[in-house]
């Protein structure tokens, strides 16, 4: 896939009917990952509220968002129909599929052998969704498990036609597990981070927790500036573990030096969805800029010049005593040595100053 730039719109609201996307794609976005969809949407049914957000404690900044919200509640067929559409109006514009199913083999790859004729770029298979449909086994009930990931993966690779990108969920202790399942079955790339399952917060007024739904509430998926952090060090995991393997990284970008971060660390592209949600589409114009300043900053001629060039300096905490203590006797060593030249050129003064006494008298 050829990309005019390395910004994606993320899968979620950003992507939500074609109309949207072409609008995305008409503001200079390099490509777009729709919201995710299924052949059933009758069983979607969205509530309101479904949002809620984590505010600085000194600011009305936007620091963190939860949303409970669900997969496409719109209708399979218009979802071809748009697909369809966008690649005849945007052929050079990169669309991504993605695409959610129950844990039953003709789903996956009903969904896939169809969408696929759309004419669609590739697949972004959704198996992290946090909330929603658990009971349905969709989402993260089936992407927290490795041998799912790997079966589910391995359906879809079956039938299709394009590349086949793996979203993978933060949601458990080792992300190179589930994620290295899905290459096993063959994923040509890994999409990461979905969103962290979480609570918002409490009202203090009605001691409810946010969003709150006739008083009620659920866990739901936390994303925006603050799970950058673990976004970083999960694609950094897995792109260790796999290395050259194409990760589309996200989590909590908002600037150009943001996505940079991910690029050092071993992503190929990027993905914006929260960030563009809260202060518009037209974030793309400083995405690459900023980017542009960074790789001018650093004389990059390309981002494939430094892709994952910050991982060879992880390590472990057992080699970093050892490098520290190395690095201490070395200064040491070299205070000792500068400490000896001085003695030496002291005895010297002394030698020639005796010297000097003794021609005198």
């Amino acid at each position: 896939m050829k990309f005019e730039n390395p910004f994606l719109l993320g899968s979620g609201p950003p992507g939500t009917n074609g109309k949207v996307i072409a609008k995305s794609y008409d503001l200079g976005w390099g490509g777009m990952v729709c919201k995710t969809f299924s052949t059933d949407a009758d069983k979607v049914i969205n509530t309101t509220p479904r949002y809620a957000k984590l505010r600085g404690r000194a600011s009305e900044e936007v620091i963190g968002f939860q949303n409970i919200e669900l997969i496409s509640d719109r209708p399979y067929a218009d979802w071809l129909d748009d697909l369809r559409q966008l690649k005849k109006s945007y052929p050079t514009k990169i669309l991504v599929a993605s695409i959610m199913e129950e844990y039953r083999k003709e789903s996956w790859q009903r969904i896939a052998r169809e969408v696929q004729e759309t004419g669609v770029d590739a697949f972004e298979m959704n198996l992290s969704c946090p909330h929603g449909l658990p009971e349905r086994k969709m989402g993260m009930a089936m992407g927290e498990n490795p041998d799912i990931v790997e079966e589910v993966v391995g359906w879809v690779k079956e039938v299709a036609r394009i590349p086949v990108w793996a979203k993978m969920t933060p949601n458990v202790g080792n992300p190179t597990v589930p994620a290295g399942a899905a290459v096993k079955a063959g994923a040509d790339g890994i999409s990461m981070i979905n969103t962290i399952l979480s609570v918002c917060g409490i009202d203090m007024k009605t001691l409810r927790p946010m969003p709150t739904v006739e008083g009620h509430s659920v866990p739901g998926g936390y994303s925006g500036q603050a799970v950058r952090p673990i976004a970083l060090r999960q694609v950094m995991e897995v792109a260790r573990a796999n290395p050259g393997l194409p990760i589309s990284g996200m989590g909590g970008i908002e600037t150009g030096f943001d996505a940079a971060q991910f690029f050092l660390l071993g992503a190929s592209t990027v993905q914006v969805c929260t960030g563009a949600m809260l202060r518009g589409y037209e974030i793309i114009s400083e995405l690459t800029e900023e980017l542009s300043k960074f790789m001018v900053d650093h004389k990059f001629a390309s981002i494939s010049e430094f892709i994952g060039k910050s991982l060879p300096y992880f390590t472990t905490h057992h080699d970093l005593v050892d490098r520290q203590r190395a690095a201490r006797e070395l200064k040491e060593s070299a205070r000792a040595k500068v400490a000896a030249g001085r003695d030496v050129e002291t005895w010297k003064g002394d030698i020639a100053r005796e010297t000097t006494d003794l021609v005198t008298n």
